[in-house]
């Protein structure tokens, strides 16, 4: 199919302009700055030996369906059976079930990228060395409500270590988390808990039961106070002397290690509570070698997501900007039970790209080198000029330089105002006498500066 591109602002105006409520569309500086994000991120899983694996945009609905819980199966995209399901329906068919039955959703776009990986584990078990540190970086969809902050379609960047139950993993997850935000420059608090404290604190209090209510109200200390807390706890059947048994151990005080002497001495009837207070002493005795340079604190009222993580949980949140968590994770027993393969434990972090860039666009801490993939634009004075410029310019690329050179002989102005538009540090002046000299007058944008120098200095004078 061919389209005549004389038509296309006729074919745009016959339709409504715009895109799907909760997408976007992302500007060149915008996906300067995106990248600049992924490949700090892409750059430190690789030192750490993840390996880079992607799975399809859509899956099997019934790979998806009933793996995160009913509120996360009504935010599942499907799809409708393809091409011309619609045009083979007779009116009969219309009036009928045959309908629905013909348009079945069989698939669904991913909701996140842990299932599909999970998917992958199982289907691939017979090609993959465990444990298998693995790393992607793709899109995800959900048919939730938009809003400042939350999208339909937005990149995920995880890694998760499958195979092994050592601590050593998580405590490389939390290096890997410092190298990242320490690369970004972005200053952080790295939060951390266990779940099986969590369940010890139940017991404490003596409501295992209700071990899910009581950590999802104390996960919104942050956001609401203790006392609403207390309110919601009580408003969830558990009584006022649990309620006051619970309150001194999520105001403790001191270090991370004091908080966990204080922690053994109230847990010491627990047995799953003081796994989780020896499992959290290991991983922070292995952090005194790794030279963490993130403030890392224990933080008793952690829960995220509480009934998928079985040991560590993580969260990261910015010391400097007002915004929710920007990285997370922690440890999963049986990752790939969900399809069969069993005892297959796990622990993974998620780095938020977009709360990354929120972030880095209020410290104004995007490197200069973002605004610009372009150093150099060769002004353009007519057809002789090009042609001596043409040979220089691909000199300078074969080198690794960007450089490009202005596509109209156009007045300088025009040309100088296209430059200072697209942020290009420098404007490369060739006209005659400059080519009898085998010059080249190189004029600093930012500064206004303008200096003559030989066509072999082009590159120093660029990149000192």
């Amino acid at each position: 199919m061919y389209i005549c591109l004389a038509k296309i602002p006729e074919l745009i105006m016959a339709q409504s302009i715009g895109i799907p409520s909760g997408t976007r569309d992302f500007s060149p500086i915008e996906m300067a700055r995106r990248n600049y994000i992924f490949s700090t991120i892409r750059s430190i899983f690789g030192q750490f030996g993840f390996q880079q694996i992607e799975t399809p945009s859509m899956e099997y609905l019934s790979t998806l369906m009933g793996k995160y819980g009913d509120e996360g199966d009504k935010l599942l995209f499907k799809i409708l059976n393809s091409g011309d399901a619609f045009s083979k329906l007779t009116a009969e068919d219309l009036q009928s079930t045959n309908a629905a039955t013909k348009l079945t959703c069989e698939k669904g776009l991913r909701y996140d990228l842990t299932v599909p990986f999970a998917r992958y584990v199982v289907q691939h078990q017979s090609e993959i060395s465990f444990p298998f540190k693995r790393y992607q970086i793709q899109a995800v969809w959900r048919a939730d409500r938009p809003q400042k902050g939350r999208y339909r379609e937005f990149y995920q960047c995880d890694a998760d270590i499958v195979g092994s139950t050592s601590l050593l993993n998580e405590a490389e997850l939390i290096k890997m988390i410092d190298r990242v935000f320490s690369a970004l420059n972005v200053r952080v608090c790295i939060k951390l808990n266990n779940r099986k404290i969590l369940a010890g604190i139940s017991e404490y209090i003596g409501y295992p039961q209700a071990l899910t209510s009581i950590t999802v109200a104390i996960d919104k200390i942050d956001k609401i106070g203790l006392e609403k807390v207390c309110q919601e706890l009580e408003a969830n059947g558990i009584d006022q002397e649990a309620i006051q048994k619970l309150q001194p151990i999520l105001q403790l005080s001191g270090d991370n290690a004091q908080k966990l002497d204080q922690l053994e001495t109230v847990l010491r009837s627990s047995e799953i509570g003081l796994l989780g207070i020896r499992e959290l002493r290991q991983i922070l005795q292995y952090q005194s070698a790794l030279d963490i340079q993130s403030e890392l604190e224990l933080d008793l009222a952690l829960a995220r997501g509480l009934s998928y993580y079985t040991g560590a949980i993580i969260e990261v949140k910015a010391k400097d900007v007002q915004i929710g968590s920007i990285s997370g994770g922690g440890r999963y027993d049986d990752l790939t039970g969900i399809f069969g393969l069993k005892n297959v434990s796990g622990v993974g972090i998620s780095f938020g790209a977009d709360r990354i860039y929120d972030v880095l666009l209020q410290l104004n801490a995007f490197p200069a080198s973002t605004q610009t993939s372009t150093q150099l634009l060769f002004a353009n004075f007519g057809d002789q000029e090009v042609q001596f410029i043409l040979p220089i310019v691909n000199r300078l690329r074969a080198k690794g330089m960007s450089v490009e050179i202005y596509p109209d002989s156009a007045k300088m102005k025009k040309q100088f105002d296209y430059a200072n538009r697209r942020q290009i540090p420098w404007m490369g002046i060739i006209g005659e006498s400059e080519m009898e000299n085998n010059s080249v007058a190189l004029k600093n944008m930012v500064t206004g500066e303008q200096k003559i120098y030989n066509i072999d200095q082009i590159e120093t004078v660029l990149n000192p």
